[in-house]
């Protein structure tokens, strides 16, 4: 079921993770911006190998900016966030003026719950006289997660502003509305985020959840498909509809009258048992 959860939690979590795409992608040998590439992105086991490479270069030469990012993004892709964060701590006070530092340390420290940091160091991050679409989109998400929506999605209509159409950015968007419980608009959303060249696997799998959350259950197993094996997309859509029947359940037992209190006894004559002698 560990798919399943991965997927019912995407909605708490994963306007930071596509916004995380939009920032420096690595790879073994070279470093790039834009959406992880769906033709070959690396899996885990390379993922632990670029961490004992870039870890070597950061070593080296613990001031240089890309091998920080670098080794940063390495260690937040095998779920050594908090670690990924102090790398970037060090890297700020060693280049305070670097945007590419405060970028990645504001969505580091984002994906470790510390949001007021994050959104002030991301603040740093940009500025008005050179406007970065990716700054946008992850300011959005930092501001999504502290549940200030109206606010995000200004940052999200800047960020589409300067790149239209981008799907990470839609992507955002759509998981905005979802948090807000506008489901019909999250899928909207994330249907011209899925219909856009680049969109990565996880776009599908949020819309998928915002489909099985309305209650479309088949359907939302077939856009999970897509992407996972079958059993995953069967566990993922079950789990689903068992907690939302769980959840109204909940709202069932909330509503229920409470049931009526025996009268209390009056003062006086004491009451009779059954079965008691007269």
């Amino acid at each position: 079921m560990r798919s399943a959860r991965r997927l019912l939690g995407s909605v708490a979590v994963a306007v930071l993770a596509a916004s995380a795409l939009a920032g420096c992608t690595t790879t073994r040998s070279t470093e790039t911006t834009g959406s992880i590439s769906p033709s070959a992105p690396l899996g885990e086991n390379e993922w632990r190998r670029e961490v004992e490479f870039a870890g070597q270069a950061y070593r080296a030469n613990a001031k240089d900016t890309a091998a920080a990012v670098r080794y940063a993004r390495a260690l937040r892709e095998i779920g050594q966030r908090a670690q990924a964060a102090a790398v970037l701590e060090q890297a700020t006070i060693a280049n305070p003026r670097s945007r590419a530092v405060l970028g990645a340390y504001g969505r580091a420290l984002a994906e470790v719950g510390e949001y007021p940091k994050a959104l002030d160091i991301l603040g740093k991050a940009h500025t008005p006289d050179q406007p970065d679409w990716r700054l946008l989109s992850v300011t959005g998400a930092v501001l999504d997660q502290m549940g200030r929506h109206e606010e995000a999605r200004r940052h999200y209509a800047s960020a589409l502003n300067l790149r239209p159409d981008e799907p990470s950015v839609l992507t955002n968007l759509g998981l905005s509305y979802a948090l807000s419980r506008e489901l019909p608009r999250a899928e909207e959303t994330l249907r011209r985020a899925m219909a856009r060249a680049g969109a990565d696997p996880r776009t599908r799998q949020n819309l998928a959840l915002v489909v099985g959350l309305q209650g479309r259950f088949e359907e939302a197993e077939q856009i999970a498909r897509a992407d996972l094996p079958t059993e995953e997309a069967a566990a993922n859509v079950g789990y689903l509809r068992q907690m939302l029947a769980q959840r109204q359940d909940l709202k069932q037992d909330a509503n229920r009258p409470a049931p009526k209190q025996a009268r209390p006894a009056r003062p006086g004559k004491p009451q009779k048992l059954a079965g008691s002698p007269e």
